[in-house]
């Protein structure tokens, strides 16, 4: 057995198993929760719920606080006093009313999605807010920026402060929630890899069904085999929760495990076989006599009020960035130019929206004879030929590049030209990757879903892996995107952007 399954069941306070009785003692051994476990179980709503509470009485303290600030060194406006009803009563419970609503105490979420709830929750919270002082007769007395102020300042508050507290609960093993796989021992530990890079939703798999043979025998779980031991492994256990894999299921099996856990567990979840299927704004429909499920996928690219939104906020925050930036550009132009002979910008065509071609600005970050450059070097270095086909890079010292170059790539500093292309419309903020004309039939079938809408600055796989990732899987990262395009989403792959820039990761 290895040591990370010995941990996951010490993590649980439960006891491990000798390398002998693993697949054979793993019905009598998933873990029973501790102390802490068992408080969280009952007293997690309750501490998230003072969370809250604590997170919007502050929130109305600094948004006060601003706005004396701004009414003394900026503004002359009238004094203002919130009613104490107000301040700890009335505008917290419209909070935690909406907060209960997006089940927020009850379902445990990924980060990003919580915190896409909670700019929701703090939007309708402000616009009740103010039906409320209009009703009440208050609103000419109230301040407006205070509104303001507190709109934004609570969003941040609450996601700062539901961070925090989770983290401590699940540290303190209050928040940590045991969970029994069915299926494939290696989904599993994919899934394991979820919930670590989502620490906060306080997931562990504590034990793994798997009925395949040659399955498991190096898993960092304790693997049994036999699903016909599932009822008694629960019962011997305090797992409330079940997830089952479905792939390599039969439909039979499945709904016979169905039937046989749901009335022993408060949670079971079926994880279908459709991985890389467009899931966004996916609508669930049944026929209840036929016992169907329908899954509507979208395409949401192709709507018209989305790509209207997606083209008004690539202007907004595109002329911004380019007042920002153009000081900057000017900069390193002249930077390029003293470091090496040629132009300071590349301008290259790129494969666009409906498959029009359209020039693409970028610093130029290679010699002028790039490549003659690179045959050379392919003719010294043949197996670095092979690493351009894979990845269309190349992740060691490519000739080409100047010393100018390597320091622009390395910080996405050469792409940042392409905001004129923004605004101009032939590119957005957010997207696919530009290809090149001469990519187009390494494309494949995912040519068609890719050109539905422009290409972007910064996207799905420059944030997923950048140049770590290979042709084919910059493709699918790509066409998963457009179909589950969101405005949500391009507000987290423009922050995960910063993120991934400043670390330098897959830069080359």
């Amino acid at each position: 057995m290895s040591v990370e399954s010995q941990r996951v069941l010490e993590g649980f306070g439960g006891e491990g198993v000798g390398p002998q009785t693993i697949y054979q003692e793993c019905i009598l051994k998933l873990p029973k929760l501790n102390l802490a476990a068992r408080l969280g179980r009952s007293l997690a709503p309750v501490i998230l719920v003072a969370i809250d509470y604590l997170a919007v009485v502050l929130a109305l303290v600094l948004s006060d606080g601003v706005r004396q600030i701004i009414m003394k060194y900026f503004l002359e406006v009238g004094p203002f006093t919130l009613n104490p009803v107000f301040f700890f009563f009335t505008i917290p419970l419209v909070y935690l009313g909406f907060i209960s609503y997006e089940k927020l105490y009850t379902k445990r979420m990924p980060f990003w999605q919580c915190t896409e709830k909670f700019l929701k929750i703090s939007t309708y919270s402000s616009v009740v807010l103010i039906g409320l002082l209009f009703f009440s007769g208050w609103s000419a007395s109230f301040s407006r920026l205070f509104l303001v102020s507190n709109w934004l300042i609570s969003f941040v508050v609450l996601v700062v402060f539901r961070y925090i507290g989770k983290r401590l609960m699940v540290r303190s093993g209050l928040w940590r929630k045991p969970v029994l796989f069915l299926g494939s021992s290696t989904t599993a530990e994919l899934i394991q890899a979820a919930f670590e890079e989502e620490p906060n939703m306080g997931y562990q798999i504590a034990g793994v069904i798997d009925d395949h043979p040659a399955r498991g025998r190096d898993a960092r779980f304790p693997v049994h085999q036999n699903m016909n031991d599932v009822e008694s492994m629960l019962k011997s256990s305090d797992i409330q929760d079940v997830m089952i894999a479905a792939d390599g299921i039969k439909r039979e099996q499945l709904i016979d495990l169905v039937n046989r856990i749901q009335p022993l567990v408060k949670s079971l979840v079926v994880i279908p076989d459709l991985i890389g299927v467009p899931m966004s704004n996916m609508e669930v429909n049944t026929l209840l006599n036929q016992k169907v499920i329908l899954l509507n996928t979208k395409n949401n690219l192709t709507n018209a009020w989305n790509i209207l939104w997606k083209r008004l906020f690539d202007l907004v925050a595109g002329t911004l960035i380019a007042i920002l930036a153009t000081p900057l550009i000017l900069l390193i132009a002249l930077w390029i130019r003293l470091d090496s002979k040629g132009p300071a910008f590349y301008n290259a065509k790129r494969i666009g929206k409906n498959g029009r071609e359209f020039i693409c600005y970028k610093f130029r970050t290679m010699h002028v004879n790039g490549d003659a450059l690179l045959d050379e070097y392919f003719d010294r270095n043949p197996e670095a030929r092979e690493e351009w086909e894979r990845f269309a890079k190349l992740k060691t010292a490519d000739p080409r590049v100047t010393r100018a170059g390597r320091f622009l790539r390395r910080f996405s500093l050469d792409e940042l030209p392409q905001v004129y292309n923004v605004l101009l419309g032939n590119m957005s903020l957010v997207g696919p990757r530009p290809y090149l004309p001469r990519e187009k039939e390494k494309m494949g079938y995912y040519y068609d879903t890719i050109i539905e809408t422009v290409p972007g600055i910064t996207g799905l796989w420059q944030t997923g892996g950048r140049n770590d990732v290979e042709f084919e899987g910059r493709l699918g990262m790509d066409s998963w995107y457009v179909r589950n395009w969101s405005f949500w989403l391009d507000v987290i792959l423009l922050l995960k952007t910063v993120k991934v820039v400043l670390g330098k990761r897959g830069a080359y």
